[in-house]
């Protein structure tokens, strides 16, 4: 017999209407990409003009199941065509400018976007690929009258003018909770990038998973700067999460500098930040030279890529802040695991504190997760056996957009990571799967090398490749850029390294390099580095 309880669908109109009912007044600001001054408003002024969105894209002439895509930064207006799109049973499709042309060309025609939402100094983009989207009828800028500009493109339409005449009152449908919601698409570095949908269902347990303290801790005194892009698998769910508590949401549009950035920390005092390990280091090289500190700010979350211990230093041993691995991907919506403070974790000495922050951390409620071995086995949970990392979960992908195959394994995801987990159950990337270094039989973790190796004063970014080997299979090569006006001799890096490594895992060289290529998600694009250098060790 089925329980008697009402079936409520979770919908993300309802978190915006519960926003509306129980804090209106919640902050959001927001840096303008037009000129770079503040936008302030409100959640319920938000709602109101999200709803005169609908209106006018209903008038347009969309319908279900439509794509409407997103080539915009973080501001007010974003945050309204995400809640606008969704909420009237459209697809909303972030779409990340910092792609190449060809990929941005690939992305809008395999989800054949009708209308795309730009941001003002993004519609160039656009521009470059005029006559080669067949299925986009409209291109909305997202500014006032007074900036539209100047464009050879055709179907332009301002965004004030486009929701002026439209009425802010509005009824969300009744859909569906397994209803298409938003499309990401991953940054796909071999081969074309792959779609992957969520749900609305998907998209609010996602939500509710990240508020508790044991995730990202977000309540109604949270003030939150999201530098992680919208683009980016929908901010983290930041801006859904934010939108269920009432916390003060403050945008950095376009500008995210360690200068603009800092500008924003003193006037609006976010006690929680949120960015990709670059977007951190920018500020606190930019904090160093002007010999500044944060005092409003308590956690800082970093995902996309692993942290090295030195930024972890840095964060809690200059400015008091405690510094939360996240870690997931765009086919779990993203959040996986958060590493975030406890009363346990607070009691360490600082070193071993430092050595759990390390970590990815452990599962938020809603993701169940283990490794295995090559022939399926579940392994240990010791802290020391490494294996492929598998995940499943109410918010994580079965199938890519548009694909027949389903994406797991007998029910589980593979993540494509190599991962070990702790007795406590905290997890620890070792290696993407095709990163990870076999050198004589053992293993090498491109990852914790290259964390060592950052934390050398002179080091700004480091690179750990396997290249062919003819004794050992394959061995590590570092490739380093130094920071500016810093000097190094591959010698004085080796010194540095020795003590802190395995003798085998000590890179066999050292190269110095003025850039590093990198994804369109700020992470190392290794693939081309290993072929450059493929007979680097064979000479």
């Amino acid at each position: 017999m089925l329980a008697p309880m009402m079936k409520t669908p979770l919908l993300i109109s309802s978190l915006l209407e519960f926003g509306v009912v129980s804090h209106p007044d919640a902050e959001i600001v927001s840096r303008k990409v037009e000129d770079g001054s503040i936008h302030r408003t409100t959640q319920g002024e938000a709602a109101k003009r999200a709803k005169q969105l609908a209106n006018a894209l209903l008038n347009w002439g969309v319908k279900p199941g439509d794509r409407i895509a997103t080539l915009a930064w973080n501001t007010w207006r974003h945050y309204e065509a995400y809640y606008a799109t969704t909420g009237i049973g459209t697809v909303c499709h972030t779409i990340n400018p910092r792609l190449f042309p060809e990929q941005l060309e690939y992305i809008f025609n395999h989800a054949e976007d009708r209308m795309v939402f730009v941001d003002l100094n993004l519609v160039p983009l656009l521009e470059n690929l005029e006559g080669k989207l067949p299925h986009l009828q409209a291109i909305v800028v997202m500014t006032d009258s007074d900036n539209m500009p100047d464009s050879k493109l055709q179907n332009l339409i301002c965004y004030e003018d486009f929701i002026a005449a439209h009425s802010t009152e509005f009824e969300w449908p009744r859909l569906d909770e397994d209803t298409d919601c938003s499309l990401c698409y991953t940054s796909g570095t071999t081969g074309n990038p792959k779609g992957v949908m969520y749900t609305h269902r998907s998209t609010v347990l996602h939500a509710i998973a990240s508020l508790p303290q044991q995730a990202l801790n977000i309540s109604q005194d949270s003030v939150i700067l999201p530098v992680v892009p919208m683009f980016h698998v929908n901010c983290w769910g930041i801006p859904y999460a934010v939108t269920i508590t009432g916390a003060k949401l403050v945008f950095p549009g376009a500008a995210m500098d360690g200068k603009s950035l800092w500008e924003l920390i003193v006037s609006e005092k976010p006690t929680l930040l949120a960015g990709v390990p670059t977007v951190w280091l920018g500020l606190l090289n930019y904090l160093d030279s002007i010999n500044e500190t944060m005092e409003s700010v308590d956690s800082v979350v970093v995902g996309g890529s692993a942290a090295p211990l030195s930024m972890i230093k840095a964060f809690d041993e200059k400015h008091g802040a405690f510094l939360l691995h996240a870690w997931g991907m765009t086919e779990m919506s993203p959040i996986g695991t958060i590493n975030a403070p406890n009363k346990q974790l607070n009691a360490l000495p600082a070193s071993e504190r430092y050595e759990i922050q390390r970590k990815q951390g452990k599962p938020v409620f809603g993701v169940e997760m283990k490794i295995i071995d090559d022939d399926g086995n579940e392994l240990p949970r010791d802290g020391k056996a490494y294996g492929r990392l598998m995940v499943r979960g109410p918010w994580i992908v079965n199938a890519y957009y548009k694909s027949d195959k389903v994406a797991t394994e007998d029910g589980w995801f593979d993540t494509g990571d190599v991962a070990n987990i702790d007795p406590d159950n905290y997890m620890q990337i070792v290696d993407r799967s095709k990163d990870v270094i076999k050198s004589g039989g053992e293993w090498i973790s491109s990852i914790d090398l290259e964390n060592v190796a950052v934390g050398h004063p002179a080091v700004a970014e480091a690179c750990v490749i396997g290249i062919p080997h003819e004794k050992w299979q394959e061995r590590p090569l570092l490739l380093v850029i130094l920071k500016e006006g810093a000097s190094a001799t591959r010698e004085d890096i080796l010194e540095f390294l020795e003590p802190q490594l395995a003798k085998f895992w000590l890179p066999d060289d050292v190269v110095f390099r003025d850039e590093l290529p990198h994804t369109a998600t700020g992470k190392l694009l290794k693939v081309p580095m290993r072929e450059e250098y493929a007979s680097h060790y064979l000479k």
